[in-house]
């Protein structure tokens, strides 16, 4: 349904939109505005609203109240097709793509050009080549799309909103599983497209990209609209203050470690001569971590850091090479001999790898300890709760309780959840790969004061992440890898973001 309004200044207005879902209050009274030929940031914690209003928008939810205003014109999509027609298109964070179909039938699909009642196949290859070479991808139109890499289908359903017309393009978190290489070239892009006047919705956990992107930022709090400010006029402590209620410090002070604490882990000339996947092996690996020491992996995607991380958990094996704990040579044949010896992970995907969705925070938290809380053979349910309970105070995982499913919670609670499970192990060593991927910047700060608290405690932890300035903020020292080898390994004096990425790239030794 569409009725002619006034011209606005805007090319969207979204004005006391309201949602509820069941007993959810979802949107209250939420706004909107995005003006052609401006990045817009979209920012808030977990359940503040951001994907409620782009479904709205989208045409994928209806709203219970409120006006939405897009080019001029009163709208309320009643489905995807009509937001899509109007000029909107989404890129959500998981891309909708048919995989088993060409580049081209992706672009086209739904309004495929036609010669008579036949399929004009060679108009519409040579059509997607063009609206492919405006985003800057140099791939074969009749390719297959699960042979691309992500960031390439990512552009390719970028490609094909433009062709369909889009105005308006909203992107869900659009460089959560890009390298950095790939999101500065997606950052170029989205620079581009504002400059020949599209609308850019940007919606990031990442405050740091958002300040780098975005001509304009709204702020999101418990589904309302808290603030909308030119990036020029903000600071990121105030952007998260806004989002989150209240000042927020992301503590870079360092745990200190002392020489002669004693040697948690010592990896000695590990080798892994075939890789994983596409990985590059391992290659004469060596590195310690110290009781209470935080120890960073940094490096490019494909580096070799996840495969070393698993190898050490005896999830993988490797052909030369010994890893100690302690004095005592390991034998670490599997994930349960990792355990035995004190090392816990909590690995990268946590929904595939770590979570049980379906089952409650209680579940989820005992299960590595069952053996433990078992009594006359049967596993017994009040010291099951009393750890939970105690978990959830403690890394306050916000959950109306301990029975609840954890595909209910956010994605920093649901990580919580997977530190509590292995924290229960009590380990000697606690592996963290990718610790705050997908979560909010709220529970990034509590992630921090976590890990700094363990390492206090005198956890020893070898942190894994893509992101620089978090490996600088938490770690003692930073291990570098480049394919497969360890190409540096820094002090936290030593090292910055430059120095860190010459090594990670082999560009040069010398700052």
């Amino acid at each position: 349904m569409i009725a002619s309004l006034p011209e606005t200044a805007s090319l969207l207005v979204a004005e006391g939109v309201h949602k509820r879902f069941g007993g959810v209050q979802a949107l209250r009274n939420a706004s909107l505005d995005v003006r052609a030929g401006e990045v817009h940031a979209l920012v808030g914690e977990n359940g503040a609203g951001k994907s409620t209003i782009i479904n709205v928008l989208a045409g994928a939810v209806q709203s219970d109240e409120g006006t939405v205003i897009f080019d001029g014109q009163r709208v309320n999509f009643g489905s995807p097709a009509e937001s899509q027609a109007a000029g909107i298109a989404v890129i959500h964070q998981e891309l909708a793509t048919l995989p088993t179909m060409s580049v081209a039938e992706n672009v086209w699909m739904g309004r495929m050009p036609t010669k008579g009642w036949r399929l004009d196949r060679r108009s519409m290859e040579v059509q997607t080549r063009t609206l492919l070479d405006s985003v800057g991808l140099d791939v074969d139109p009749r390719a297959i799309m699960r042979d691309l890499s992500l960031s390439q289908q990512q552009l390719v359903e970028i490609a094909k909103a433009l062709g369909a017309g889009a105005r308006l393009l909203i992107m869900d978190e659009p460089t959560a599983s890009l390298t950095e290489h790939e999101a500065t070239r997606l950052h170029a892009l989205t620079r581009r497209l504002r400059d020949q006047g599209t609308a850019i919705l940007f919606v990031s956990h990442r405050i740091a990209e958002v300040f780098a992107i975005a001509d304009r930022i709204t702020v999101f709090r418990d589904g309302s609209h808290v603030a909308t400010m030119a990036t020029d006029d903000a600071t990121p402590a105030r952007v998260v203050e806004l989002m989150v209620g209240r000042p927020m410090s992301m503590d870079t002070v360092a745990v200190t470690v002392s020489d002669a604490a004693p040697m948690v882990l010592e990896v000695r000339h590990l080798t892994r001569r075939e890789p994983i996947g596409r990985g590059p092996g391992l290659h004469d690996v060596s590195l310690t971590v110290r009781r209470g020491e935080i120890v960073g992996l940094a490096g490019l995607v494909g580096a070799g850091r996840s495969e070393l991380a698993e190898t050490i958990f005896g999830a993988r094996e490797f052909d030369s090479g010994d890893v100690f704990i302690g004095d005592d040579r390991a034998r670490l044949e599997s994930p349960a001999d990792a355990l035995s010896a004190g090392i816990a992970m909590v690995p990268e995907d946590r929904k595939g790898l770590a979570l049980f969705l379906e089952h409650s925070v209680r579940a989820n938290m005992s299960m590595a300890v069952l053996p433990r809380l078992r009594k006359r053979g049967l596993v017994s349910r009040r010291s099951e709760r009393a750890l939970a309970e105690d978990q959830v105070r403690r890394l306050h995982v916000h959950t109306p309780d301990i029975e609840t499913p954890v595909r209910a919670l956010s994605g920093g609670n649901q990580q919580k959840t997977v530190l509590a499970r292995w924290l229960a192990t009590k380990p000697r060593l606690l592996i963290l790969d990718e610790p705050t991927h997908g979560v909010d910047v709220g529970a990034k700060a509590e992630i921090y004061a976590l890990v700094r608290n363990l390492a206090r405690d005198g956890v020893a932890i070898l942190l894994i992440s893509s992101e620089l300035p978090e490996v600088l903020a938490l770690s003692t020292r930073i291990v570098v890898m480049r394919e497969g080898r360890v190409a540096a390994t820094l002090t936290r004096e030593e090292a910055n973001e430059r120095i860190v990425m010459m090594h990670a790239t082999g560009s040069g030794t010398e700052p």
